[in-house]
């Protein structure tokens, strides 16, 4: 450990430690976790960006676009349904997948725009 990055000494603002330890126990951060998990896998993201792009897209369409088998982007896309990152519709045989709200399209628009700026400043 680079022991520039820590404090010299071991000292903390009790009173600041144990306010934010209260706000912490009325937040459900785990449920925050399960989303950036399933946010971080590489084609998970990918098909979010994609949905971002265009409303909505069918199995195949976005199979062909992570270059992936229906089957891998119909499990990715289960995935992301189950932590409500997406949400589908049938029409007939084809099974259509969107975004579930715009906060959804907000995060990952906001997470490139921090990516962008990241390597500006590096």
């Amino acid at each position: 450990m680079n022991k520039k990055d820590t404090c010299d000494i071991y000292c903390y603002d009790e009173e600041k430690v144990n306010r934010i330890q209260g706000e912490l126990e009325s937040q459900d951060l785990s449920s925050v976790s399960q989303l950036f998990k399933a946010l971080a896998d590489e084609n998970r993201a990918k098909i979010s960006y994609a949905l971002c792009q265009d409303g909505e897209l069918c199995v195949c369409d976005v199979a062909n676009i992570i270059e992936s088998s229906v089957a891998t982007a119909s499990h990715h896309l289960r995935t992301l349904r189950k932590q409500g990152i997406v949400s589908y519709r049938k029409e007939g045989k084809l099974a259509f997948y969107s975004l579930d709200n715009d906060q959804i399209k907000q995060l990952i628009m906001l997470a490139l725009a921090h990516q962008k700026e990241v390597e500006i400043n590096v």
